[in-house]
């Protein structure tokens, strides 16, 4: 076999299972179809085999031609192999699941370790009467027997024979931070060359955050394009106001929350070190159109809005989930903060394109007035994204210590904690009573933004918890701590009451 003795040891787990499909009218064989509203852009999950020539039917419809160009990314990490049809994936066995963080995966382990896949399967099905075992999602154990086995790239293959303009290219990408600097250097190599109307497609398992976050940078090329390319042709139309059309008048809705706009406070500092308040506005309206219906898409997944989702969730959490929770939440914002980067670079790159075009070019696409058009699959990206990043490096270091800057704790107003800690200190015992009625009464107020419902008391119930075990006496804290640390007890309000009061004859 190959050099990877990790792929022997691989699970096969299946990539569709019974609830995969989270949007209406679904196309068989491709889990979460969709198009963004106003790109040539399309999102799904990983398609059967019949899957990609049902897609691609989609996408040409009766106006594209089927042999005309059209760029498939797959931004998934794990190698596929298609048994009868229906793909199948290598996993780690303790990786089992919806979503799987596999590190730095490189589209050349990829490559390399799908062809090894298919041999461990062929493998294993020898060894057992021409049938593989494999899991689904929750871990449960099934057999089937193998027919037809391929690798990913053979089925490509085998449907470029009636797309022969298909072009499938793999950038793996994690599920939650942002991808590579050199992931997005090959997706605008890629696309550069195409035209503005040429398909791109991108796929994940599900159709979820990977893939959205693909189609996010997709449409920012396609902006580019339409910058660079039909600026000069638009100003010749009389009566069009340009500014109408500039992607970066739009303006977030005022009333949405502080954190639900993106006013992280490391996208503060990103934009004030760009200069160009326009790329986070442009970054922003594309991310919309990728979002689901409530901001104007088709999707399923909202980057910006479900970082905020998510830190409102945090509050509610216990706190080893909290742990994962966090972590989740700063590799988004390091997402979102690389989807902005990477507008600025494509605005930049449109300047760049319009004013670098020779005087030949600006003589065959001359029109009048003294503008040019360059047709879009004529554009050229002089700078790659990781040179732009050079040259901004200072960004590399804002996103890493900034991601982290929430508050990600609601502040006790000072009257209410003074006040809890002369109650605590005068006599604990005698005022526990009181204690409790005023964490309680402050919560109350501290909490008044959230809904009614088990969200609100389970954000009440933990600041409670919090909080007395803050304000403890010295002697009774450290007692508390130890326990906690011993695990005997947990951060729970009613068991630290029970160590306060009965519960004193347990010791750590």
């Amino acid at each position: 076999m190959g050099e990877n003795p990790e792929i022997w040891k691989a699970a096969a787990m299946a990539d569709h299972f019974e609830k995969i499909q989270k949007l209406p009218d679904p196309i068989p064989g491709v889990p979460n179809f969709r198009r963004v509203p106003g790109y040539k852009v399309y999102c799904c999950g990983q398609p059967t085999l019949a899957g990609f020539e049902a897609a691609l039917e989609k996408v040409c419809g009766t106006i594209y031609p089927k042999d005309g160009k059209i760029i498939w990314f797959n931004v998934r990490q794990e190698p596929n192999v298609y048994v009868n049809g229906e793909p199948i994936c290598a996993r780690p066995p303790n990786k089992i699941g919806e979503y799987a963080e596999l590190g730095a995966v490189t589209r050349d382990m990829v490559k390399t370790d799908e062809p090894e896949f298919m041999k461990v399967i062929e493998g294993r099905a020898k060894e057992n009467g021409g049938k593989i075992k494999y899991v689904d999602i929750s871990k449960a154990e099934k057999e089937v027997e193998v027919k037809d086995l391929k690798t990913l790239s053979e089925v490509v293959e085998g449907v470029k024979e009636k797309f022969p303009g298909l072009v499938h290219m793999r950038i793996p990408v994690c599920n939650s931070a942002a991808p590579l600097e050199s992931d997005f250097d090959i997706l605008v190599k890629t696309l550069v060359g195409s035209n503005i109307n040429t398909p791109v497609i991108i796929n994940d398992q599900v159709g979820l955050s990977r893939a959205t976050t693909g189609c996010v940078a997709a449409c920012l090329f396609k902006e580019f394009q339409i910058s660079a390319s039909f600026e000069g042709l638009v100003e010749t139309v009389p009566g069009v106001n340009l500014d109408l059309l500039k992607m970066d008048r739009y303006k977030m809705d005022p009333t949405k929350d502080a954190l639900f706009r993106g006013e992280f406070e490391v996208i503060k500092e990103l934009v004030a070190e760009l200069k160009d308040e326009g790329a986070k506005n442009e970054c922003d309206k594309v991310i919309d159109k990728n979002g689901p219906p409530k901001t104007g898409g088709t999707g399923i997944k909202q980057l910006r809005e479900n970082i905020a989702e998510s830190k409102l969730s945090y509050e509610i959490m216990d706190d080893a989930a909290q742990v994962f929770l966090k972590s989740k939440i700063m590799d988004n914002i390091h997402k979102y903060f690389y989807l902005i980067a990477f507008t600025a670079y494509m605005r930049q790159a449109a300047d760049l394109a319009r004013n670098a075009a020779s005087d030949e070019d600006k003589a065959k696409n001359a029109l009048t007035g003294g503008k040019t058009a360059i047709p879009g699959d004529q554009l050229k990206v002089t700078k790659s994204f990781a040179s732009f990043m050079e040259e901004h490096s200072s960004l590399r270091a804002i996103v890493e210590d900034g991601k982290g800057k929430l508050q990600w704790e609601r502040d006790i107003p000072a009257a209410a904690l003074a006040n809890l800690e002369s109650l605590a200190s005068t006599d604990f015992k005698a005022n526990l009573g009181k204690i409790i009625h005023d964490i309680y009464q402050t919560a109350h107020t501290m909490f008044s933004d959230m809904p009614q419902g088990d969200h609100k008391k389970r954000a009440k119930y933990r600041f409670a918890s919090k909080t007395l075990m803050r304000i403890l006496p010295t002697d009774l804290k450290g007692e508390v701590e130890a326990l906690i640390e011993k695990k005997s007890i947990t951060l729970d309000l009613y068991e630290i009451l029970g160590q306060c009061t009965w519960g004193q004859g347990l010791k750590a």
